[in-house]
């Protein structure tokens, strides 16, 4: 077995095999986050479960995962880095075949938490390992290939979990996992070099605050608009909870570093501290938005799963297309005006999306998101590589745990922002549009003669309420685009913050 020191790095000559292994972990850890939801009506007769209950399959999975990908710099110092990959491998494909034998859904909850805490650091550690085998010349090609699985993975996510689930059944999108975890657990035990080991004293205190902090943070965050916020007590009590608990975590991790689960001191870091912040408000728009944008195609156009998932899929292109034009223009382009130019590309797609209205055709859509979709790859692969410029070599996989955390977060915050907005949305454009469905609105009576209705006719106001209701829902989902563009533009002034650098292909 190879031992590689956190302090040195050397060009592994089987380094591509080493990026087939992680990669295909990282694609397959991220694609489970997202083809779970189009499922989950599928899912409900199977297992027993309501609308309310089956949400528990995200929450859960969200819940675990959040909090174990913050232990990854811990858990590869006890553990060292292939040894860690081996356990989440085996874990992650033990618990996807017990996902799609479950026949309840309490089975299914508890083999899904499971299954977020194998799968939580299969992210960060793909980042790491992929940092530590590339040398410091080709780190950015490196990124690039990372970024194209985290970044296209939720784009596939909708489209391959809709079309199992239309050609076989629920159950697949689990099993599809477990030649993929077969072939990356034989690469990753044949090639994926072993590093140092440490036994550092466990802070428990730090763990269990951590824990119950950020558990009640994502359960806050996916729970919120289903119970109305801050009208149910129990949204109150998750609050105050998590607040409370985190609150504490990074006081006593300021002042009791030595002692904390998590180096609190690496966001001293400005570049690192501004990029995490970046990534995690990027996040929310582009999470949100491929939230809502199937929805959107589903709801008011009418499109079936599968089509909605192949209309989006050039953006997952664009995007892989961009990251890898990216790498050379490293070497001669500021890489801050590089992410301004994503932050502005993907801005723009967002607004191209907030004047989609009921007749939108699919030349438009698929123009919106490829836009974006290019501004995601110029935004992703300078930013990550900025972000670890001046961090030690021995901080990279703490770093990178609290890096693919900020991204988490900010899903989780985009999707719970976005979900919320369209619904308040929604109702208020109900009232106000039905306002000036009346006698005295010309508008009406000109409605009223090119349908050939009238207002005596029964069959009248059955069409009104529909017609009402889908354009309220076209304005709500609208007004989302428009607010994720909102968030794209507000990182722009935080490239300030960001310290020039002598050569961004040479990050540490």
């Amino acid at each position: 077995m190879t031992t590689l020191s956190a302090q040195h790095k050397y060009v592994n000559p089987m380094r591509w095999y080493i990026t087939v292994a992680v990669m295909l972990v990282t694609i397959i850890e991220i694609l489970d986050m997202t083809i779970v939801n189009v499922a989950l009506p599928n899912m409900m007769g199977s297992l027993g479960a309501n609308t309310e209950q089956i949400t528990w399959v995200l929450t859960s999975y969200i819940v675990s995962a959040a909090i174990v990908m913050l232990l990854t710099g811990f858990l590869v110092a006890r553990l060292g880095q292939k040894r860690l990959l081996i356990i989440n491998i085996i874990g992650f494909l033990l618990c996807s075949i017990f996902c799609g034998l479950s026949t309840n859904l309490n089975e299914i909850v508890i083999f899904r938490t499971l299954q977020g805490v194998f799968g939580a650091s299969l992210a960060p550690l793909s980042q790491l390992i992929l940092s530590n085998t590339f040398s410091v010349e080709e780190r950015g090609k490196a990124m690039a290939i990372w970024g194209m699985g985290i970044m296209v993975a939720p784009v596939l996510g909708p489209t391959l979990g809709g079309y199992i689930t239309e050609v076989l059944n629920w159950r697949w999108i689990f099993y599809i996992n477990i030649p993929v975890c077969l072939i990356a657990l034989w690469l990753t035990l044949r090639y994926i070099p072993e590093t140092e080991r440490s036994f550092a004293k466990i802070d428990w205190t730090g763990l269990l605050l951590m824990a119950v902090g950020v558990g009640g943070l994502q359960i806050f965050l996916d729970q919120g608009n289903q119970y109305d916020w801050f009208q149910s007590h129990y949204i109150i009590g998750l609050f105050l909870v998590f607040a409370l608990s985190l609150g504490f975590f990074i006081v006593r991790g300021i002042y009791l570093a030595q002692k904390n689960i998590i180096d609190l001191h690496l966001f001293k870091d400005r570049n690192f501290a501004t990029a995490t912040l970046m990534m995690s408000i990027f996040s929310i728009g582009m999470f949100g938005t491929l939230a809502l944008q199937p929805l959107f195609m589903e709801n008011i156009l009418g499109y079936s799963t599968s089509k909605a998932g192949l209309i989006m899929a050039p953006r997952g292109i664009t995007s892989a297309l961009a990251m890898m034009a990216v790498i050379p223009l490293l070497r001669f382009v500021d890489a801050r005006k590089i992410v301004a130019g994503g932050v502005l590309l993907s801005a723009l797609g967002s607004y191209l999306m907030s004047h989609f209205n009921a007749d939108v055709d699919a030349a438009t859509m698929i123009t919106a998101g490829a836009i974006q979709g290019f501004g995601i790859g110029l935004f992703f692969v300078p930013l990550s590589t900025m972000a670890f410029l001046h961090l030690k070599p021995v901080k990279a996989a703490e770093a990178t745990g609290l890096f693919n955390f900020g991204r988490s977060l900010g899903s989780s915050i985009g999707v719970s922002i976005l979900s919320t907005l369209l619904t308040r949305e929604t109702q208020v454009n109900w009232n106000r549009l039905g306002a000036h469905i009346n006698l005295y609105n010309p508008n009406l009576n000109l409605w009223l003669h090119h349908t050939g209705f009238s207002l005596p006719d029964p069959h009248t106001l059955p069409v009104l309420a529909q017609t009402l209701s889908l354009q309220a829902s076209t304005v709500a989902f609208t007004d989302c685009f428009h607010s994720a563009m909102l968030f794209y533009l507000a990182m722009l002034p935080l490239l300030i913050l960001m310290r020039p650098r002598q050569k961004i292909s040479r990050p540490h």
